[in-house]
């Protein structure tokens, strides 16, 4: 029988995640940190990719694309729902551990179903760069997959689009007493 009382979450803390959350996804990752909208290139054949100097399509085993092309290409397939194609993609960076690539190398991961290996990509990104507010977004929606919505939390604070505490306001406002219930998580 599992202790539902393990990991008790506060109906203040609960809303508040949640606002966090449902702004992110929201605004989506242009706002969260802000290069990270899926470029608007065309979509090309399978085995392919955008390569910005030439303006066109070329295949993916063109020595003369760079990392950063094939990078920002892998993102808008996986935002494509192409996963399988994005990671083929980021199979040939010259350098696959930066923080951009392994946080793209996560995402498509974890909407392949493989949340665990997932994370374990966008921990590497996290380590790489740990101001990267988009890796801190993805990390924390593959924490809520899993049920640990106090890791997704944490993820939350640390990220800039919701760590900013609430500006004081200089007007006057009657004093809300604290909520009397307790929301709890199913761990």
């Amino acid at each position: 029988m599992k202790n539902r009382h393990e990991h008790p979450v506060t109906y203040r803390t609960a809303l508040f995640f949640s606002a966090c959350l449902a702004a992110a996804l929201l605004a989506g990752p242009a706002h969260a940190s802000g290069d990270e909208s899926a470029p608007p290139k065309p979509n090309c054949p399978k085995g392919q990719v955008w390569d910005t100097k030439s303006g066109k399509c070329v295949l993916q085993t063109s020595k003369a694309t760079s990392d950063a092309d094939r990078t920002d290409y892998a993102y808008r397939l996986a935002k494509d729902g192409r996963y399988d194609e994005a990671l083929a993609l980021l199979d040939t960076l010259q350098n696959p551990n930066t923080a951009k690539a392994l946080n793209y190398r996560g995402y498509a991961t974890r909407k392949l179903g493989r949340t665990d290996e997932g994370i374990g990509y966008y921990l590497k990104s996290v380590a790489l760069d740990p101001n990267y507010a988009q890796v801190r977004e993805y990390l924390g929606e593959a924490y809520v997959i899993k049920g640990r919505v106090d890791l997704a939390q944490e993820q939350l604070v640390k990220s800039k689009p919701c760590a900013a505490p609430p500006a004081k306001s200089t007007k006057t406002s009657p004093k809300l007493s604290p909520p009397r219930h307790r929301l709890e998580t199913d761990e």
